[in-house]
């Protein structure tokens, strides 16, 4: 029976929030658990948007966190399809849309992101498509297969991981496709020059074509239609349908509104809090893509996007709100699939923060590991391609802090497993 001598609220109905809704029950706690979800949909994982759900081989129930039956057996009070709109530190209130006031001993902001915008004309066009939610994926999914069906064009702002998922589900389609990109390669920010162009020779096999270093300055319609997109460089792309894949923003929103601290959009954005996921007010907690936290491992301020980050960040933010001693120092991780190419990376590698990159494996057959190593030798993020059992190896050696000599690293005779301090 829950106790409602204490209120948890978690607002924000994705994967994190969901987690930790799962973990408080979990754990033991028998007061009110209260989740704001400002989508109509249950509580779902993002993933598959891209991926298999985007590509028709997933059902739409898959893309679910719970049977929707389970939040009652939980009892897990959900507010479907109503945002918070104002939160209330002083008073330890939230109010949501519809005007209910709900009173909370702990809240947790698991907000997530939402799709950055282009700032061009056009944008308003019926073509012009974002990637972030459930509904965005249901629309996509049959803009591609009536792309396909008419030898239509897709134009893609950005070819990030959003942007180049895409990009190969379109393919699978039929569609016709077009990434334009700022940047000289594909994942230039992840993945650096050196790996960057790996993606950029599978997607052209594949028939993409990328138009590198421009970006979009107009779409162009006609009768509320796409006809074609413009770029600085003076090029026309033809085309059916646009995706805006140019990255995401935290949304702070409402930890602005209440006086919470945040990182500037410069460093990252999102809303600040410590090792323990807590922010500046010592009743609210953050996690998942909103959050912005004192990585121990790091030891920097890191904000990450990832799936991994919404499935241990929520667990971790619920216990540290029961009083457990929590420090959340989960290595980075991601994983991504293109046409016949999977792939996982680990760590964080910024650019200028690594040395050389280090191979093993076969590069041109798609079947290798890459290491980004520091001046000092220690490794900062692995990334193995259609090399599996390893992403748990390639984390130890990262958290190890060891140096590593690069010769051992290239060489698939030394198990990883053995460069261990």
């Amino acid at each position: 029976m829950v106790d409602a001598h204490q209120t948890f609220v978690i607002v924000g109905g994705g994967l994190a929030g969901a987690k930790a809704a799962e973990t408080l029950r979990a754990e033991g706690f028998t007061g009110r658990v209260i989740l704001i979800c400002d989508e109509r949909d249950h509580p779902y994982e993002r993933p598959p948007l891209s991926k298999g759900y985007l590509l028709g081989k997933e059902e739409r129930d898959s893309v679910f966190v719970h049977e929707p039956a389970w939040y009652a057996q939980a009892q897990i009070e959900l507010h479907l399809g109503q945002p918070a709109v104002h939160l209330d530190p002083g008073a330890r209130t939230v109010r949501l849309g519809d005007g209910t006031l709900i009173v909370y001993d702990k809240l947790l902001l698991a907000t997530g992101a939402e799709p950055r915008r282009l700032d061009i004309p056009g944008t308003g066009l019926a073509g012009v498509h974002h990637l972030r939610r459930l509904a965005h994926a249901e629309r996509l999914r049959g803009v591609l297969a009536s792309l396909g069906r008419d030898n239509g064009h897709l134009v893609i702002a950005g070819a990030g991981w959003i942007g180049l998922e895409v990009a190969a589900a379109a393919r699978s389609y039929g569609a016709e496709v077009t990434v334009v990109e700022a940047a000289p390669t594909p994942l230039h920010g992840i993945l650096g020059p050196e790996l960057g162009g790996l993606f950029t020779d599978l997607h052209r096999e594949h028939g993409v074509r990328f138009h590198f270093g421009a970006r979009f300055t107009e779409i162009v319609g006609q009768d509320g239609m796409v006809l074609a997109v413009r770029t600085d460089d003076g090029e026309e792309h033809p085309a059916h349908d646009v995706l805006a894949a140019i990255g995401a923003a935290p949304r702070t929103a409402l930890a602005e509104q209440a006086g919470l601290d945040l990182v500037d959009r410069e460093a990252g954005g999102g809303i600040a809090v410590d090792a323990a996921l807590r922010t500046s007010d010592p009743y609210i907690y953050a996690a998942g893509d909103v959050a912005a936290a004192d990585h121990p491992l790091l030891d920097s301020r890191l904000r990450v996007e990832h799936w991994a980050n919404a499935l241990n960040g929520g667990p971790a933010a619920a216990r540290a709100m029961l009083g457990q001693d929590v420090s959340y120092d989960r290595v980075p991780y991601f994983f991504s699939d293109q046409y016949d190419v999977g792939m996982e990376y680990s760590g964080y590698a910024p650019p200028g923060s690594y040395a050389q990159v280090v191979c093993r494996g076969d590069v041109a057959k798609r079947e290798f590991i890459a290491f980004w190593l520091g001046a000092d030798g220690r490794l900062l993020a692995g990334m193995n391609v259609n090399v599996w059992d390893v992403a748990e190896s390639i984390q130890q050696l990262i958290r190890s802090g060891a140096s590593l000599a690069p010769e051992a690293l290239a060489d698939p005779v030394v198990p990883l497993a053995s460069l261990l301090p």
